[in-house]
């Protein structure tokens, strides 16, 4: 790995949709943003609590049309939905917990080209993928640039900002501070970080959003029922609580923490001559897209890659009153962004 540790036995999660072409000439890579899975598509299933995340975009006659296309979608190394993670156990069985090595994205870049080369993909038509999906999509066309066809960039980054890192670094922090925590080991303790892990959704899913939207969505209406002067709490609270609920059921705190630092240590350019050096790499066909509200990938970061990747002629835009989270629900407009990049 690329800061000096380990990991034997490495396993990855994925699913996929159709069956690939003779000559493997057809195969779409789907990468996940922070707490997505390998189920990009398709309804709640065993092992699946949720609904495919972009499911609006993959299937029959969609943009990523699975009447075309042999689409892929791997769970990221350090995950929590089937492949190698802090909850995995190493050799002997006892889990990794909090001594899962540290991670970066191209250790994770690493592990899917493994997986690709275990499908017989030498090459993929299009690799996609938003925020952190975003980020491993960048480093398989700089790392691998001979195996990327085209790339769809989404509401990423060349490299993690300071501001990034902070916000980051505090849901990290909250997660930590839980008593439950147990220096990353407490798989097997009967109870975990729960609550740290439900602030840093909490912290978290308010830079996804935007301020615009919030206020017009709850304002300062207080929950029904409920009087904030006694004890209980506004709308826009609530539905903070609610996301923290959803997230503590299906996701697992050390991946968080491991995830998180991986998205932090995200640099492009580091040992590449710096991020105008790295981009040069580039030779896939590449559309680039912000999403205008985003607070916490701000479009001046999408701007950099444009400018910096030859062939990415101008930056797109998608508008959305969603912030960060628009690239997963504004499906039309990537859509079209997809089918700009790939034609029918």
């Amino acid at each position: 790995m690329e800061a000096g540790g380990e990991l034997p036995d490495v396993r990855l999660a994925f699913e996929t949709w159709e069956r690939p072409a003779p000559d493997g000439s057809n195969a779409v890579l789907v990468l996940h943003a922070l707490t997505g899975d390998s189920h990009a598509a398709g309804p709640v299933e065993p092992g699946h609590p949720t609904p495919g995340w972009w499911d609006a975009l993959i299937g029959p006659g969609r943009a990523i049309d699975t009447d075309r296309w042999f689409v892929v979608a791997p769970n990221v190394l350090g995950g929590c939905q089937g492949s190698t993670g802090p909850a995995s156990a190493r050799p002997g069985g006892r889990r990794w917990g909090g001594d899962f090595p540290f991670l970066t994205q191209r250790d994770q870049v690493a592990a899917e080209a493994g997986l690709a080369d275990a499908l017989g993909i030498g090459r993929w038509a299009l690799v996609i993928g938003g925020s952190m999906g975003g980020m491993r999509a960048l480093e398989w066309a700089v790392s691998r640039p001979e195996r990327a066809g085209a790339l769809l960039l989404l509401a990423t980054t060349a490299r993690a900002s300071a501001e990034q890192i902070a916000w980051a670094g505090l849901q990290s922090h909250a997660i930590r501070s839980d008593p439950h925590w147990h220096g990353g080991h407490y798989h097997d303790s009967g109870r975990g970080p729960h609550d740290g892990l439900g602030l840093a959704r909490r912290l978290a899913h308010v830079t996804y959003r935007s301020e615009p939207e919030l206020q017009t969505r709850f304002g300062r209406a207080p929950q029904p029922a409920e009087d904030p002067w006694r004890g209980g709490r506004y709308q826009v609270e609530s539905y903070l609580d609610h996301h923290a609920v959803k997230l503590v059921r299906r996701f697992d705190a050390g991946s968080y923490v491991v995830l998180s630092e991986a998205m932090n240590s995200h640099d492009i350019g580091r040992g590449r001559g710096g991020v105008r050096a790295a981009l040069g790499r580039v030779t896939a066909r590449t559309l680039v897209a912000a999403v205008r509200s985003d607070r916490l990938y701000p479009p001046s970061q999408q701007a950099e890659l444009a400018a910096g990747i030859a062939g990415a002629d101008r930056l797109r835009v998608i508008e959305s009153p969603y912030g960060h989270d628009g690239f997963l629900i504004e499906s039309e407009q990537v859509g079209a962004l997809v089918r700009e990049l790939v034609p029918p």
